[in-house]
């Protein structure tokens, strides 16, 4: 591990221009560094929207509204035709006929005048090439037809079980099933399933569908929709919780009564740094933790409903990296073993006829920042003394009254002061610092 040390050279420049050295500053932005790597990024786009929704559960970033405002698409070319399906059917020629026909129980639609044409089972892109088929077949060569799958019908879908507000929807046969879901405020992100989702048409189950295939994947089935559908949400299976070093820290849900640290982690993705896995698990009366180089874990640990993973960067520090600023005639940046000291700095530095070596100011981010937490302490002190003292008589809290306010103008400037976090140095330790 690499941290950041800086030192810097000050000097004036008086009247004549004539250089006269004021001092050699060294100015250390980590003062002690941690263990384990602490992340300063922001939070991925991910994780937001699933808290704004109220849930760390992965897949609750879905259902924020934008499914259910787009209009029905098209069907895909590779959609297979079947029961329930509605076709627009329009023939010319020695006879005419122009209506929708919906595909009966034995997957067929029966044209007047024509008969039966088997549609069940033929992909989207082949429906027209079929029908006209049949249809010269069935009629002769002097009617002409065209035929294409309707997706614009108006349908009514109920959306049942776990989710936020079940009820019935009206939509069109090309809505996708995530745009029913948003209508219904999505899957309740605390008890709803987001892998156990099934289409019943009447009383059989018409598709089945996994809502990680399309978040991992971006795989989704798309298939009309009929008046009457019912999509149903089952209850949450088995859940495991990644922290830490992953780009995905969120609630995970699986099928199964366990899953391999292989698989969770693949969900999760650990950041490039990760080294180690802590396992939290809750059995019974008993809470037990489980540490493990995360090389050696993925292929024989397992994970349980409820356990929870923290995934670390396990590092010890190495080296720092110090850069130095100034009047030297050296390097500007230096490397050194980690616990290094001024006075080993101090002997990697090319002084010049400029350097004051005997005037050395040490800065580092660390009492920087137990600078600012002890003046704001302070003026927090200071702010509510004025507020509360008390006055007995009227002029008295007046002259109060235009205390606090001129003591609330001064802390408001004084919270705006950026500390330096300036070391003390003398002479004795300075080289030991």
């Amino acid at each position: 591990m690499v941290s950041s040390v800086f030192f810097r050279f000050f000097f004036l420049h008086l009247r004549g221009f004539r250089p006269v050295l004021a001092g050699l500053a060294l100015c250390s932005l980590l003062g002690s560094l941690p263990v384990q790597a602490e992340d300063a990024r922001p939070a991925t786009a991910g994780k937001a929207v699933a808290d704004s929704v109220g849930s760390r559960m992965f897949g609750a970033q879905l259902f924020g509204g934008s499914f259910a405002k787009m209009a029905g698409g098209g069907i895909p070319q590779a959609y297979v035709l079947n029961t329930g399906d509605r076709i627009k059917l329009k023939l010319w020629g020695s006879m005419e006929f122009d209506d929708t026909l919906t595909v009966d129980a034995d997957g067929q639609v029966v044209v007047p005048g024509v008969g039966a044409i088997k549609l069940a089972g033929v992909r989207h892109d082949r429906l027209n090439a079929t029908v006209s088929s049949a249809v010269r077949k069935l009629a002769g060569r002097e009617v002409q037809s065209a035929a294409q799958l309707d997706a614009s019908q108006p349908v009514k879908v109920f959306v049942t079980g776990f989710v936020r507000q079940p009820g019935l929807y009206g939509g069109v046969a090309a809505d996708s099933v995530l745009a029913f879901l948003d209508r219904a405020g999505g899957v309740d992100a605390e008890r709803g399933s987001y892998i156990d989702i099934v289409l019943k048409r009447g009383d059989a189950v018409y598709r089945r569908i996994n809502l990680y295939d399309f978040l991992l994947r971006g795989n989704i089935d798309f298939f009309p929709l009929a008046d009457g559908d019912a999509i149903v949400v089952g209850a949450r299976r088995h859940v495991f919780s990644v922290r830490g070093e992953v780009l995905n820290p969120f609630d995970f849900e699986f099928d199964q009564p366990i899953v391999s640290l292989t698989d969770a982690l693949a969900l999760a993705h650990p950041r490039p740094g990760a080294t180690h896995v802590s396992v939290l698990r809750s059995q019974g009366t008993r809470q037990m933790s489980e540490y493990y180089p995360l090389a050696e874990a993925r292929k024989e640990v397992m994970l349980y409903d409820g356990d929870q993973l923290n995934v670390t960067a396990d590092r010890y520090a190495g080296t720092i990296q110090v850069r130095i600023e100034g009047a030297h005639s050296g390097e500007h940046a230096l490397v050194l073993p980690y616990g290094a000291t001024m006075g080993e700095v101090l002997d990697h530095i090319n002084a010049n006829s400029m350097s004051r070596l005997d005037q050395l100011q040490l800065y580092r981010k660390s009492v920087a920042e137990r600078q600012r937490e002890m003046l704001n302490i302070s003026l927090q002190k200071l702010q509510e003394t004025a507020l509360s003292a008390r006055s007995s008589t009227s002029e008295e809290a007046s002259l109060r009254t235009q205390e606090a306010a001129l003591i609330a103008k001064f802390v408001e400037q004084a919270r705006k002061v950026e500390p330096k976090g300036q070391v003390v140095l003398n002479e004795k330790t300075a080289k030991t610092m």
